[in-house]
């Protein structure tokens, strides 16, 4: 039996529009719990360094394993936002900003519609070897807030 992989989803631009607002939330969440994460990890491992270089110290379990707690359900919280924004056919670039892209199509070509995380709405195309660097606006005329111009 033959690997039965389904296609990607091919968006317009309307209907990129309308996956982005239902998955921004989603979005949001998963980059707030990926930086909760960090700085969690970064917790557990200074306690951890402190614990090499010291030959061994008195670890205070409970508060450990509380933040270790914290830290799963985090993760949980993660996988399920990126699941979900991954489900309906995007494709996370980076959770540090928020960037997704809309696998799309123009004049026959494979590209992809980009959008971060606090844009108003999808402004901007890249080829899928250009990436972020290569965004160019959807209407030249249109470039979007000055803080985004590169």
């Amino acid at each position: 039996m033959a690997d039965e992989t389904p296609e990607p989803k091919i968006f317009t631009l309307k209907s990129a529009e309308r996956a982005r607002r239902e998955l921004e939330p989603a979005l949001a969440e998963a980059v707030e719990c990926r930086q909760k994460m960090s700085e969690l990890d970064d917790t557990l491992g200074r306690v951890s360094q402190r614990i090499i270089m010291m030959g061994g110290i008195t670890v205070p379990h409970e508060s450990l394993g509380r933040v270790r707690v914290e830290r799963d359900q985090l993760e949980t919280v993660l996988r399920a936002a990126v699941e979900r924004i991954q489900a309906a056919g995007c494709l996370i670039k980076d959770l540090d900003i928020g960037l997704v892209d809309f696998p799309a199509r123009l004049n026959d070509e494979e590209i992809y519609l980009c959008w971060r995380l606090g844009e108003d709405r999808i402004r901007f195309w890249h080829r899928p070897e250009e990436g972020f660097a290569g965004r160019k606006p959807i209407d030249p005329n249109d470039t979007g807030p000055k803080d985004l111009i590169q």
